[in-house]
This record gives C-alpha cells, sequence and structure tokens, in this order.
C-alpha cells in the first residue's frame, strides 16, 4: 500500500499549485480520500476530502473557494488545486485514504512541502 504526495513547492501569495497523490495497493474507489497539512508548530488540519463512490466533497473554512479537489479513478488519483494561495497555507500536505466498510482502514502518504510566500 502506497500513497505518493506531489507537486509542493514555493509561491507567492496569490498564487497557484496543484497537488496530486498517487495510490497504488488497495482499491482506491473504496476510499475516502483526504487532504491534511501540518503547519511548523500547529496540529495537522483537515483540508478537504473526497469520496470515491458519489464524489462528495467536503473542505475547510479555511480553504472554500480556493480549493478544489479531485479525483480521476481510472488514474488512482487525487488532486487538490489551490488557488490564490495565501502566507496561512504554509504547511506540509499529505493525503490519507480512509475506508469504513467492510473494515475500517487507513493509509498515510509522505508530506509535500508547500511555502507561501508574502
Amino acid at each position: 500500500v502506497q500513497l505518493q504526495a506531489s507537486g509542493g513547492g514555493s509561491v507567492q501569495a496569490g498564487g497557484s499549485l496543484r497537488l496530486s497523490c498517487v495510490a497504488s495497493g488497495f482499491n482506491f474507489e473504496q476510499y475516502i480520500i483526504g487532504w491534511f497539512r501540518q503547519a511548523p508548530g500547529k496540529e495537522r488540519e483537515g483540508v478537504s476530502c473526497m469520496d470515491g463512490y458519489d464524489g462528495r466533497t467536503v473542505y475547510a473554512d479555511s480553504v472554500k473557494g480556493r480549493f478544489i479537489i479531485s479525483r480521476d479513478n481510472a488514474k488512482n488519483t487525487v488532486y487538490l488545486r489551490m488557488d490564490n494561495l495565501k502566507p496561512e497555507d504554509t504547511a506540509v500536505y499529505y493525503c490519507k485514504a480512509t475506508r469504513f466498510a467492510p473494515s475500517l482502514a487507513d493509509y498515510w502518504g509522505q508530506g509535500t512541502l508547500v511555502t507561501v510566500s508574502s
């Protein structure tokens, strides 16, 4: 089982990035894929997630209207398009796959660093 996140980088405020999370080793469509982030000195927080079956999405209030999550089940990939980035978006971003049925299972990917300068 592997989740490979990529796409981080350094941008100026107002810029954009697209993160990718490629999954392998499990039935991707059965899982909710989420993006989380952890800023220096802060706890990890949820950013957005998307259900594999019905495509329902959830966003943190802090990113609504700026970030868009999408997935391509054929490619086992989830994307996070981030526009109008702010310095407070600076963090290590992680993807996570979660399944509740038939049994609970979740997997974390390694992080990708996003740095937004003012």
